[in-house]
């Protein structure tokens, strides 16, 4: 089978390949990403010879690149990761996000129509996110029957996405599958989502800002689960389903970082002081929502998906890979490397490229 990966050159694409280009040689992997700040050919560098796999590079806005690949290849499989996926970014700059999440999945969906003319038929796997579902109180769970009520540019980009989707699949028949998934962590993630944020900072001795009170929830996933798990559906869900996948592991912000200092100190044998006295609360971000979890008994039911990982063997799994692939994290730092976050937007606090706090006087 030939089988078309977007954004396999960030960070859920690339432990997608990374899983399954070495486990599947009779199939042919096409990686394409169009090499936004937050990818990475390095990330790719221990499976790129081998003979099942190609990259090419294009953005999948520009719909007669997207036309192109699939006129050379014809992808029976499509694996849709390529989103710009940075909460903060979308609301400093929401172009972007609607490009890439919206119009790039309209020209995806009206490729692989054009391509999967009776009798040949593929797959179109879109991978989302929880937060297309808005914020849950301190009680209840995401399941696929949530009302949509996203909350930020880029929950409601991928929202519309999901829609578009769903939508090729009941006006045109287009075979379909969607996952939602809770957030990823693990190796490669680039170093401006929270835990890889938290772990560098730490290391160096650079503040590690939390939002508000640090009281948000998240579920986390550990990322070679999540892969697995659209691994599962791709090969046992039900066409022009939604799956919802989570790791079971609701944790506030704060409790994340705390956990990532104690792990850190553990592994480094540096005092677990040094890194705690980091913690920064910082004003909180528009739009904030105060927590996701999911509902994931539809996937372990049907399909018998559950994660392996627990946050902490997860956590300790992110901490070591860090650690010993410095490399990696050198020439990440040296790239378009931004250690960012926005804290508070009506005041432009900022933190600047090295983990410091800018406030509106002051150049970022």
């Amino acid at each position: 089978m030939k089988i078309l990966v977007t954004g396999g050159g960030g960070f859920i694409g690339s432990n997608f390949l990374h899983l399954l280009v070495p486990r599947y040689p009779d199939h042919f992997f096409i990686n394409v990403d169009k090499l936004t700040y937050a990818a990475n050919l390095f990330s790719l560098k221990d499976i790129e010879a081998l003979p099942n796999y190609t990259f090419a590079q294009l953005d999948i806005a520009d719909p007669q690149a997207v036309l192109a690949v699939f006129d050379r290849y014809a992808p029976e499989l499509v694996v849709h990761f390529a989103a710009e996926s940075h909460v903060d970014r979308s609301i400093l700059g929401p172009a972007d996000f609607i490009q890439t999440n919206i119009v790039g999945t309209f020209n995806l969906l009206e490729a692989c129509r054009a391509t999967w003319q009776p009798p040949a038929r593929g797959l179109f796997h879109h991978v989302s996110t929880d937060e297309v579902y808005g914020s849950l109180g301190d009680t209840g769970l995401f399941t696929e029957e949530t009302k949509y009520d996203p909350s930020s540019p880029y929950s409601a980009s991928k929202a519309a996405s999901d829609h578009l989707v769903r939508a090729y699949h009941k006006t045109f028949d287009l075979p379909v599958k969607i996952t939602n998934c809770s957030n990823n962590y693990g190796p490669r993630q680039f170093p401006e989502k929270l835990i890889p944020l938290m772990m560098l900072n730490a290391l160096e001795g650079k503040p590690l800002p939390i939002y508000g009170q640090g009281r948000n929830v998240r579920d986390w996933l550990y990322v070679e689960d999540h892969c697995e798990a659209i691994w599962t559906v791709i090969e046992r869900g039900r066409e022009g389903e939604t799956y919802n996948i989570g790791g079971k592991s609701e944790k506030t912000n704060l409790d994340v970082v705390q956990t990532i200092c104690r792990v850190l100190a553990e592994e480094t044998g540096r005092p677990v002081a040094e890194f705690e006295k980091l913690i920064t609360f910082v004003p909180d971000r528009p739009g904030h929502d105060l927590r996701y979890a999911i509902d994931t008994s539809r996937i372990a039911g049907e399909l018998g998906w559950t994660p392996k990982e627990s946050f902490h063997t997860g956590l300790r799994k992110t901490v070591q890979w860090y650690l010993h692939n410095q490399q990696w994290v050198e020439q990440v730092r040296t790239g378009e490397y931004r250690r960012w976050l926005v804290a508070n937007y009506s005041d432009r606090v900022r933190l600047g490229r090295g983990g410091e706090i800018h406030f509106a006087t002051e150049k970022v």
